[in-house]
């Protein structure tokens, strides 16, 4: 099974035989992270036993069994719950940002809500969440599955704040430099489902929760038995939040959006108390972290070393502004290829974490892109007097930013590529219009969802300087 739908397209331009090694060690790192298997690894049902990991519950004991879920990965996730409890599942309601065709999940709801802007149909399937734990009682047991993207996707403002408010909050955070925790940090304390605000609500009901979870946090540490709840999971709407109001308010301040922001967002955050903080503690309630950020490099660093290619992972934190670090990644290449540092080439570097894109007007843009695109053409600026060099972002959960792209694939043709179809890749970074010029040179990654979402995951290739198998 391929993840990467166009990769013969990709091999046909630029430098083959980079883009070859890339494109192998990319796919197999996809498949091994679907979150569908890693749910089918630990979750199975004998009777009325269910298992999952070192734990089991009797289903008779319980009332009714609920599914919720959001997130860039919940498609996978959901199915694989749903294929697992079958006709167990009393009612399931689920928030996806891309529906596709082979998704079938067993009476279950399933709602396209708005990511990385929430919309009016993720905020009415929150809403019909909300009315599901409401009618919930202490012989119910909820499943609940999540992924990043959630906090866009599960969109549900507090009773002052309208979806309007909430939507502008979102955009102006996202293009304020602020980096995922100063963001989540407002969109949480504003939220009536984020931040724990879900599992919350449901340990009000007296209800049991599982929650099984992919972090796409940067600095969370990779995981090890995934079949052992995890003591230690935090944030998305199901469990405690490590953002504080404080952190919120400071945000505000920091990149000074006071006056950009939504008067009622403003003015919430600033008269909040400490009843309006999340919660920060739920003890009863039985976790599975799947995977975390982490975990995509480890697993390419495993794939790329049984083709005896050396391998380093550089950083699974990498932050700050997209462009800027493929122009990074390209120097890193050339002192590789070079003078054999910090690794002798042929070489594969790997790196994960969340790259931002500052944008103060919105009257700058004019296409479509985001972090893992404009990566890719930073580097694609840079890398031309490096032959061979080649390097692949891509947001893991299939989207990257306002494409539809995972994001992108640049070489060291592909700055010549682009002057000969009259592509200005300066202007594409200038424009934020990446996607379109990466599309009209073929450098843009297609994988629809991959089942995970891990946020950005790079991988580039150095060859040996005079290798004329990478020369274009």
């Amino acid at each position: 099974m391929m993840k990467i739908q166009n990769s013969s397209s990709l091999k046909a331009v630029g430098v083959e035989k980079s883009r070859e090694i890339i494109l192998d060690i990319t796919n197999k790192t996809l498949l091994k992270l679907d979150s569908y298997h890693r749910i089918k690894e630990i979750m199975h049902l004998e009777g009325s036993f269910l298992t999952i990991g070192k734990k089991v519950w009797d289903l008779n004991k319980k009332n009714r069994i609920y599914l919720v879920g959001a997130g860039k990965a919940c498609n996978a996730m959901a199915k694989a719950v749903c294929d697992v409890l079958g006709g167990w599942l009393t009612k399931g309601i689920i928030i996806v940002k891309v529906l596709e065709e082979e998704d079938v999940f067993h009476n279950t709801d399933v709602y396209v809500g708005g990511h990385p802007l929430p919309n009016e149909e993720g905020y009415r399937a929150s809403l019909k969440i909300l009315d599901l734990v409401d009618q919930a009682n202490a012989d119910d047991l909820f499943i609940a599955v999540m992924s990043g993207g959630s906090s866009a996707l599960m969109s549900c403002p507090r009773k002052e704040i309208t979806l309007q408010d909430e939507i502008i909050t979102t955009d102006v955070m996202l293009k304020s430099g602020a980096n995922i925790y100063e963001v989540n940090a407002i969109r949480r304390h504003i939220s009536r489902l984020n931040g724990g605000m879900l599992a919350k609500r449901i340990e009000e009901r007296g209800a049991e929760l599982i929650g099984i979870g992919i972090s796409d946090a940067v600095g969370n540490p990779p995981t090890k038995d995934i079949s052992i709840p995890y003591k230690n999971y935090n944030s998305t709407p199901i469990g405690p939040d490590k953002t504080t109001l404080e952190d919120a308010r400071n945000a505000i301040k920091k990149y000074k959006v006071e006056n950009r922001l939504p008067k009622s967002v403003v003015d919430f955050l600033t008269n909040a108390t400490e009843k309006d903080e999340t919660p920060k503690a739920f003890p009863n309630n039985t976790y599975y972290l799947i995977n975390t950020l982490a975990d995509s490099c480890i697993y390419a660093r495993d794939i790329a070393e049984e083709t005896g290619i050396n391998t380093i992972i550089l950083t699974s934190y990498l932050e700050g502004e997209s462009k800027d670090a493929g122009v990074f990644f390209a120097s890193i290449a050339k002192e590789i290829q070079e003078n054999g540092n910090p690794i002798q080439a042929p070489c594969i570097i790997l790196s994960s974490g969340e790259t931002t894109t500052k944008i103060i007007d919105n009257k700058q843009i004019k296409g479509h892109g985001g972090p893992s695109l404009e990566l890719t053409v930073g580097f694609a600026t840079a890398i031309s007097k490096t032959p061979g060099a080649c390097m692949l972002s891509i947001d893991s959960e299939g989207t990257d930013g306002t494409s539809m792209a995972a994001g992108g694939m640049t070489d060291s043709t592909s700055l010549s590529r682009a002057k000969k179809a009259n592509v200005d890749l300066f202007t594409s970074l200038r424009e934020h219009s990446t996607f379109e010029a990466l599309s009209t040179i073929g450098d843009v990654v297609i994988t629809g969802n991959t089942g995970t979402n891990l946020c950005d995951f790079n991988i580039m290739y150095v060859p040996q300087k005079g290798d004329t198998n990478n020369e274009d």
